[in-house]
């Protein structure tokens, strides 16, 4: 696990490098998409934070030039709070999931995603489950692919393209969010695990390891107001968010929603 990159931020934690060893899981191939969660939803009644709350963080770039101003967020004033947004409405009140149903549901906090995970009898993974699978069979490689973000010219994730947060190009196809298949899979069948959409961890943010033992299946520390989350999104980009690879972290409070954050579900392997 881990990565001492020079593309790495320190204080995200992502080094040293150190082993583990994984008991057998399952994880999805791709993330909960809008069609997915909305059966949770019908049969459930379920209201997400963003719903109680009223309001969810939207990229400005993605609303109309002429959207009402709204609280930003200091410092990455690209952020807007737009009140009723929320996973059925990406952008607010007046957008909807119209040809978006397998696209990732986006604006589930940690509770929203460990909610559906439970009503359907599955988990969301741990960080060590996340990165092993994310890293597809390759050790050592910044992406699933390999060593290259576009190889030969060929995209293949929906990150920012062009100068952020100003002008995106469109050049991996998306400005927004893309389909949970929208590009090739990695070694292991998974779609989309770095790029799109931040996916929520089961473990709490922690930021200090054991690189010189061992460690089977760990887990996040007991105790903690964060929570981990990996893969970064469609608006990563190397001027300031390198966090589109498979050992790449964030974290955020269990309770926060974003227009460009997600997850998948894992479950134990049992016989």
């Amino acid at each position: 696990m881990g990565s001492t990159d020079a593309w790495a931020y320190p204080d995200d934690g992502e080094g040293p490098t150190r082993q583990v060893e994984l008991s057998p899981f399952r994880i999805d191939a791709v993330c909960v998409s809008n069609d997915r969660y909305s059966r949770f939803v019908d049969a459930t009644g379920y209201a997400t934070d963003a719903e109680r709350f009223g309001a969810s963080f939207v990229f400005g770039g993605l609303l109309p030039a002429d959207f009402p101003p709204t609280r930003g967020v200091v410092g990455a004033e690209w952020w807007r709070e737009v009140l009723g947004a929320d996973w059925r409405h990406p952008e607010g009140p007046e957008s909807d999931l119209e040809g978006r149903g397998d696209h990732p549901a986006v604006h589930v906090s940690w509770a929203d995603a460990d909610a559906y995970c439970a009503w359907s009898g599955l988990r969301l993974p741990t960080e060590a489950e996340w990165e092993y699978a994310a890293r597809g069979g390759l050790s050592d490689q910044p992406f699933p692919w390999g060593a290259e973000r576009e190889p030969d010219g060929e995209h293949r994730m929906n990150v920012w393209q062009g100068s952020f947060p100003e002008a995106n190009t469109r050049a991996d196809g998306y400005l927004g969010t893309a389909p949970v298949r929208a590009f090739p899979p990695n070694g292991f069948g998974l779609y989309n695990v770095t790029g799109n959409v931040w996916e929520w961890t089961g473990d709490r943010w922690s930021t200090r390891w054991d690189a010189e033992s061992v460690v089977r299946d760990p887990r996040g520390p007991n105790e903690g107001d964060r929570r981990a989350l990996r893969g970064g999104s469609y608006l990563c980009h190397d001027s300031y968010c390198r966090r589109y690879r498979v050992s790449a972290r964030m974290a955020n409070t269990p309770d926060s929603s974003s227009g460009n954050t997600g997850f998948r579900c894992a479950a134990d392997l049992r016989p």
